[in-house]
């Protein structure tokens, strides 16, 4: 039986909810257009620009720029997969580096949630001031804990630690690792300080992430498999982390999509043969070849990478909330 048909008077909460203006809607569309559509498109046209010899580019319809990231700008002479392994280093540092920030921000997290109010405001006010810091101000930061000279390495050598390696032969593997010079401990450049130092960048904001979701969590579901004799590791494997499987999946993608655009990290810490896309676009926008569109064929081709990534997280996700 409706309003009308009782002669009930309509109340606030009866009432559909208000649709914004229409100059507001057209408003909102024309800035998501002019912020985000119209510089994809921009990029989109740029890559098919054809390079002039000795100067600059010009405007064209031009493919050869996404057959040269493909294979090489000498096929089918010969076939060079170099940008393709430069993509594929992009996607292995920014993988392991957001998976390694979630698996240490959830355990604190988790705790951070059961600490009183108070203390949680103290430390996500922390948190939010450390988001300030550039990424130069803590790569910095690491170049100077990692150097031979002033960080771990020297603390090695003075400590004896060093000398223990050889003695036991860890230091040999740490070698094949890429990890020690003849002398002594190296982490730079290597895979693990690229990777540590990515992970260090965006572990902030893997703990804001994941603190709504653990924050919204039952305590009475723990507390229910704690009496039922359930230790703390079998809690969080049971009861936990199947509550929280779509944050953990989520906040996972946008780290990832975070560091693939990462820069001063890869620059100042990852081998020269193993650097990544984001470096290679850059090169070619503002190095000496002044090759734009080149530079925006690679764009777009880390931008559909990460897409294609994004679309199977967001499969994944589905199929997780179905089950």
């Amino acid at each position: 039986m409706t309003v009308e048909a009782t002669g009930e008077p309509a109340t606030i909460a009866d009432a559909p909810p208000a649709r914004p203006p229409e100059v507001l809607r057209w408003a909102l569309g024309f800035v998501v257009l002019f912020l985000c559509v119209l510089p994809f498109l921009m990029v989109f046209i740029i890559s098919f620009g054809e390079k002039i010899e000795g100067a600059s580019w010009v405007f064209g319809l031009d493919a050869a720029h996404y057959q040269r990231f493909f294979v090489g700008a000498l096929w089918p002479d010969s076939i060079e997969t170099l940008y393709l392994q430069k993509l594929a280093w992009s996607m292995y540092y920014a993988v392991i580096a957001s998976c390694l920030a979630i698996l240490t921000a959830f355990p604190f997290t988790y705790w951070l949630t059961r600490l009183s109010r108070r203390l949680q405001t103290v430390w996500l006010i922390g948190l939010l001031a450390s988001l300030s810091l550039s990424e130069v101000f803590i790569v910095m930061g690491w170049d100077i804990l990692l150097s031979a000279r002033s960080g771990l390495p020297m603390v090695f050598k003075e400590t004896g630690l060093t000398d223990w390696l050889k003695d036991t032969g860890w230091f040999a593997v740490l070698r094949d690792w890429g990890l020690a010079s003849p002398r002594n401990v190296k982490f730079k450049t290597s895979e693990l300080a690229t990777i540590l130092t990515m992970a260090y960048l965006v572990w902030p904001y893997a703990v804001i992430l994941l603190y709504p979701a653990l924050s919204r969590l039952d305590p009475s579901l723990v507390e229910a498999a704690r009496t039922m004799g359930a230790g703390p590791v079998t809690v969080v494997r049971t009861v936990v982390l199947p509550s929280v499987r779509l944050p953990l999946l989520g906040a996972t993608l946008l780290l990832f999509v975070f560091l693939l655009g990462s820069y001063v990290t890869v620059t100042v810490f990852a081998d020269p043969a193993k650097q990544t896309l984001a470096i290679s676009i850059y090169d070619a926008v503002r190095g000496s070849t002044l090759n734009a569109p080149f530079g925006a064929a690679q764009s777009i081709m880390l931008l559909l990478s990460a897409a294609i990534l994004l679309g199977l997280g967001r499969w994944l996700s589905l199929r997780g909330a179905r089950g």
